[in-house]
């Protein structure tokens, strides 16, 4: 595909640098040169990548601003441009869950990645860092709260990759950060690594192991390695022909959470502390509070979830 040299509003726009065409600042990637027009290419140059796809609005709101930002460094970084409905493979090794997804490589790896449209400001400044960093410059000081929002919300939304890149970008500044890598440790949950998880668990800093951050991720591990027994079919099944079969729900929900119906199992621990509220002093309500503390509070469904409880203890 030929990139128009004209911004989002169709006005021309400065023309390339000397030796560099604007096919050389901004090409189209795919499976059979990702590796040698990205990773590859990366060792000397930045490169941005545009995970997109056709049918999404904001790819198309997106791309402009990337495109202006890249064009803007004179060659000095390079945007490629994905698409994903074209090129599934590379959106699954990489983790892409939505579009547009924006990653930025240097020296073969990923070194930064955001998702969603994006303010011109923050896309300069995403690009600007880049620059620097491949100048040999200290980056920019990250705004640390706002970064570990950014990371919360895109692991709560599934983006595992874009999570991770901004928990490690936060450790690479402040290593003992103790969100950042408790966050780092419930990324590796949710991709399914649970022996990575575990290695940053045995490894974790004096500093950070106490942590109520870093309890909680631990407490989450410890749930996604536990193996409840029970088949959910036949504790489903003594749920519906008795009611009031508070260990078999209690049971159903351990079997529920460790599949990861993370929404039925919490409804279930409601329902018990709904009909019974001390029962078995409280074990309902406080096997509840460790799974809102595995799952962390910014979770949807620990804050669902909290609002249920609620619901029953103060009607």
């Amino acid at each position: 595909m030929m990139f128009a040299r004209k911004d989002s509003k169709g006005a021309p726009q400065a023309a390339a640098p000397a030796g560099a065409s604007a096919q050389d600042i901004i090409f189209d990637a795919g499976v059979k040169d990702f590796e040698a027009r990205v990773l590859q290419a990366s060792l000397d140059t930045p490169i941005v990548v545009d995970f997109w796809s056709p049918r999404s609005g904001l790819c198309k709101q997106l791309t402009p601003l990337l495109e202006t930002a890249v064009r803007a460094t004179g060659g000095k970084v390079r945007l490629a441009r994905v698409n994903i409905d074209d090129n599934p493979q590379l959106a699954q090794a990489l983790r892409v869950q939505s579009v547009p997804t924006v990653y930025a490589f240097f020296h073969g790896q990923p070194v930064n990645a955001f998702t969603g449209l994006q303010p011109a400001a923050e896309i300069k400044n995403f690009v600007d860092q880049l620059l620097k960093l491949a100048q040999g410059a200290a980056p920019d000081a990250l705004d640390i709260p706002a970064v570990l929002k950014q990371a919360a919300t895109a692991l709560a939304g599934g983006d595992i990759a874009t999570a991770q890149n901004l928990y490690a970008a936060i450790l690479e500044q402040d290593e003992k950060n103790a969100p950042a890598y408790a966050g780092l440790v419930r990324t590796f949950i949710a991709a399914g690594a649970l022996d990575q998880a575990q290695e940053f668990i045995d490894g974790v800093p004096p500093e950070i192991a106490k942590d109520s951050n870093f309890t909680a991720a631990k407490t989450a591990l410890e749930l996604a390695r536990s193996k409840p027994a029970g088949d959910e079919s036949a504790l489903r099944a003594a749920v519906e022909k008795t009611p009031a079969d508070h260990q078999a729900r209690f049971d159903l929900a351990l079997v529920l959470f460790s599949a990861g119906k993370k929404a039925e199992a919490i409804d279930e621990l409601v329902e018990i502390i709904r009909r019974s509220r001390t029962w078995e002093e409280d074990k309902a309500r406080k096997q509840l509070l460790t799974f809102f503390e595995a799952l962390g509070p910014a979770d949807p469904e620990t804050l669902a979830g909290r609002r249920k409880l609620s619901s029953v203890l103060f009607s």
